[in-house]
Formats: structure tokens, sequence, C-alpha cells
């Protein structure tokens, strides 16, 4: 296998993970969390959603989430925008990077942020150029890039047409996701092939879930077509509001434990992750989702 030689782990508990927990996260919680993500040597954290309380209860105190946590230097702290009051909001809070979400599928974009593709776009490009302006580098997602819970599967053309897009529109990066999890390597990489003719590959990331349990082999697969980041959730931590049945993304504990056993570095302590999904693992009051972690956990009660 020809695998990249370093890895960057986006870590997206704090937001993607937390946002679908019903139980209302304390914002001294939330803090806590990043800051032991902070000193895991992860060199990025998504912290944060400046969306609509309406929408997502659970992020309406994101601004004093990413006013309050402890921030070093060198480790990014991406924050989700939908719009230029929510741009306004996290510039407002001290964010640096904001993040626009947007979808391959029709069906999907209009429940997930109640519109069409097209109209996504013109809010992306205010969002994009107004973050430009104020020196933030702006991140892309797409999501249901390997299957849609209402139109079932998704050409990958669509998907390399939707990222082409983000990127003509200043995204320095863009994050393909597994919405629900359907997707098989196979699929990942034809899909890989399809989107690194319109985004170079050093600018694509992957988000995967793992529904199906497919998640590291996915990510295995298109780690041999050049893709370097991959976005993971501390404990496993996630799943998606609009994706009836997704279960949350990969656990950070076992990408981790799966990278260093192919000797690929990411700068990132396996025993603080551990210690960090723990953390947030007994708040919720429930089991790590990590696989990894319960398993380590369990050679040291015996």
């Amino acid at each position: 296998m020809r695998l990249p030689k370093r890895i960057k782990m986006v870590e997206v508990g704090p937001r993607d993970g937390l946002q679908n927990e019903a139980v209302v996260v304390p914002t001294d919680i939330k803090i806590e969390l990043i800051n032991r993500l902070t000193e895991t040597g992860l060199a990025a954290i998504e912290g944060a959603s400046f969306v609509s309380p309406k929408w997502i209860p659970q992020m309406g105190d994101s601004s004093e989430v990413m006013q309050g946590i402890k921030r070093r230097p060198g480790i990014s702290y991406p924050v989700l925008v939908p719009n230029l009051q929510g741009l306004q909001a996290a510039i407002a809070a001290g964010a640096e990077e904001v993040a626009v979400f947007g979808a391959a599928s029709e069906s999907f974009s209009r429940k997930n942020i109640n519109c069409s593709i097209a109209v996504s776009f013109d809010r992306f490009g205010e969002v994009c150029d107004a973050a430009r302006k104020q020196g933030l580098r702006v991140r892309g997602y797409v999501s249901c890039a390997l299957g849609c819970p209402y139109e079932g599967a998704v050409d990958p053309e669509s998907v390399a047409w939707v990222a082409g897009r983000m990127m003509e529109l200043g995204c320095y990066e863009i994050s393909l996701g597994d919405t629900i999890g359907v997707g098989t390597p196979g699929k990942a990489q034809a899909m890989i092939e399809a989107v690194s003719r319109k985004v170079q590959r050093e600018r694509l990331a992957v988000h995967f879930h793992d529904t199906y349990g497919q998640a590291l082999a996915n990510i295995l697969a298109v780690m041999e077509q050049g893709i370097a980041v991959i976005d993971s959730s501390v404990a496993g931590l996630g799943g998606c509001t609009f994706a009836p049945g997704a279960s949350g993304n990969v656990a950070s504990e076992d990408l981790l434990y799966m990278l260093k056993g192919l000797g690929i570095e990411t700068g990132v302590d396996l025993q603080a992750l551990i210690d960090a999904g723990r953390y947030i693992s007994d708040f919720l009051q429930r089991p790590s989702g990590s696989r990894v972690a319960n398993a380590l956990a369990g050679q040291a009660d015996s």
C-alpha cells in the first residue's frame, strides 16, 4: 500500500458529536472537553456551530464556548457558519477559521439547510467573500457524498460538482462526508476519483460515519489514493439529526490506533485522546463509542 506518511486529524466531536445529544451539555463541560483535546496534540478541533438555537439548541452557547477555551498556537479551532449572521457572531467570538456546509443531494439540502443546492451556493458565496475579507480561512463540507437517506445512491459526479463549486468560492479544503455511513471502500475510491478531477487531492478531506461499520475500511481505501486529512470524533460521538438511523462518526481513538499501527505520523497522543473521550462519556453516563478505548480499559481492569 502507498499511504501518506502523515495524517492530519480534524476532531469534530465538540461540534458534530455533541450537537446531536438529547441532553444539553453545559458550557463548562464543552470548554473542558476542548481544552483536554487541545492537550492531545491534535492540529484542528472543531468547537462550535453558529446556527440558530431554534434548529440546534445544543449549539446555543457557541459564543461562550469559543470565548472560554484556552487556545494554543498552531492549533485551528474552526466553527460552522450557515450565513452572514452566523459569520459575524463567529468573528465576535474570536473565530479564525469557519466552515460552510452543503450537500450533494437536493433532498438532503432542503431538509438540512432549508434551501436548494443552487440557493445554498448563493449563501456560501456571501459567507466566503466576507470571511476572506476578514482574513479567515474557510473550509467546505459536502454531505451525502456516498449516499442520501432520502434519495439513496448519489452520483459521484454530483459530489464532484458541489466540491468544485465550493473550491471556486474560496474554500481552502473540502471535507467529503458519508453522512449516513452507507459507503464501502470501492464506492469511496470511485467518489474520490471523480472529485479529484475537480479538486486537488491535497485539498480534500473525508468525514465518514460508521453506521455500517465501514468507516475505517473506507478511510484506509482513500488514504491509498493520497487523502491525508481525516475528520473523526472523540468517543465516536455524533450522528445526524436529519439522517434517521445514522450512528456516530468514526471514533478518533480507533482511527489513531489504526494509523499508529500503520506507522503513520499524526502528532496525537493516544492515551490523552482516550482520557478526553472518557471525560465526555462519563458526563453523558454511557460507555465510549470507541472500541479501542473500551478494549484498553478492559485490559486495565483485568
